[in-house]
């Protein structure tokens, strides 16, 4: 059985018995998140871009651990300089891995480092297919991913400012058709604070179900 948990902000991890994928590890200095760094064991780490609140505690957890690093190539180069088992990919690129693929997926936003460019990951975990959007802005292209993939859930940024806002998260919704969303990267900071209920009413009027999740819950998927 899958799972997904929360640690606030946009960072999750997927669990599967003995492997276990770990997004964003932002934990040290993060006002939301329960856990600490040292406490986390992991098979692989999907970082999106460069953001302090993204990249976080990548290259401290992938050295205890020997979690290979998911990232594109710009961010991949970074973390392997200290190390880290790594695996290089990139935009619209798809790789198998031993718990299934990972699609790159584009996302508009800053990239955090010279030369890179901001991303999303599709993951087929297990036979179950997780859409996390990272840092980006609404964008068309998003209804080509919901042709692409059937996708379970949609793990999609509400906290505007930085990213889509809301109601712009609710057209994505619309675009992607997932089964479900969860959504992430609000109220870490006053400057993206939201409502998910709000959020959650409207999506589920359009009868997809959004899961509200508080740091350090975890779900089945």
């Amino acid at each position: 059985m899958a799972t997904l948990t929360f640690y606030g902000h946009a960072c999750f991890t997927l669990r599967n018995e003995n492997t276990t994928l770990l997004f964003d590890p932002f934990f040290t200095d993060n006002p939301v998140n329960p856990a600490t760094a040292d406490k986390i064991d992991c098979s692989y780490i999907l970082v999106s871009h460069g953001h302090f609140d993204h990249l976080g505690d990548t290259i401290v957890i992938a050295k205890r651990t020997g979690a290979t690093v998911i990232a594109t190539a710009e961010i991949a180069s970074l973390v392997g300089e200290h190390n880290c088992e790594t695996a290089k990919m990139h935009l619209g690129g798809k790789q198998k891995f031993d718990f299934g693929y990972v699609r790159v997926t584009p996302a508009f936003h800053g990239a955090g480092v010279p030369g890179g460019h901001a991303a999303g990951f599709i993951v087929n975990f297990f036979g179950k297919t997780v859409y996390f959007a990272g840092d980006t802005a609404l964008f068309g292209d998003m209804a080509l991913l919901g042709r692409l993939e059937k996708i379970d859930y949609a793990l999609l940024p509400i906290g505007d400012n930085f990213t889509m806002g809301p109601d712009d998260a609710v057209e994505a919704v619309k675009m992607l058709q997932p089964k479900a969303v969860v959504p992430m990267h609000y109220n870490t900071w006053p400057v993206i604070a939201q409502s998910p209920e709000a959020f959650k009413e409207k999506v589920e009027s359009i009868n997809i179900p959004v899961h509200i999740m508080i740091p350090g819950q975890t779900i089945e998927l």
